[in-house]
C-alpha cells in the first residue's frame, strides 16, 4: 500500500533504525520509544492489524514470535512486553499489523 507507513518503511523510503530483516518480516526501533527498549516487528506483507489475520496469512504471525524470542535472547531481554493494539479505541494508529516489544523496565498492570 502507497499510503501506508510501515509499507513505506520497508520500501525503505522512509529511514528506519532496523534491528532485523527477512524476507517475511521487518524489525525496527520505536521512534517514541516507551520503554528502555521497544522496537516494532511487522510483516512485509500488508495485514491491517490482528483482526485480519486468517488462514492465508497466519503463518506470518508464527515466524514473528520466532523473530520475537530470537531478538529478544539476542538483546539479552529476559523479561518483556509484546503488544498489538486492534483499532482507534486501543489505540491503533498505524493500520498495518505491528507487534510492539517493550523491556528494560517493570511493566505495570493492568495497562492502559
Amino acid at each position: 500500500m502507497s499510503d501506508c507507513l510501515f509499507c513505506r518503511i520497508i520500501a525503505g523510503e522512509i529511514p528506519s533504525k532496523k534491528v532485523y530483516e527477512d524476507e517475511l518480516c521487518f524489525a525496527f526501533y520505536d521512534i517514541d520509544p516507551q520503554a528502555p527498549t521497544h522496537f516494532l516487528v511487522i510483516p512485509k506483507a500488508h495485514i491491517s492489524s490482528v483482526s485480519a489475520i486468517d488462514a492465508e496469512n497466519s503463518a506470518v504471525v508464527g515466524h514473528i514470535f520466532e523473530v520475537i524470542a530470537k531478538l529478544t535472547r539476542e538483546l539479552g531481554m529476559e523479561s518483556y512486553r509484546v503488544v498489538s493494539n486492534i483499532g482507534e479505541q486501543a489505540g491503533q494508529s498505524v493500520f498495518h499489523l505491528h507487534f510492539h516489544v517493550l523491556g528494560g523496565r517493570d511493566m505495570t498492570w493492568p495497562p492502559g
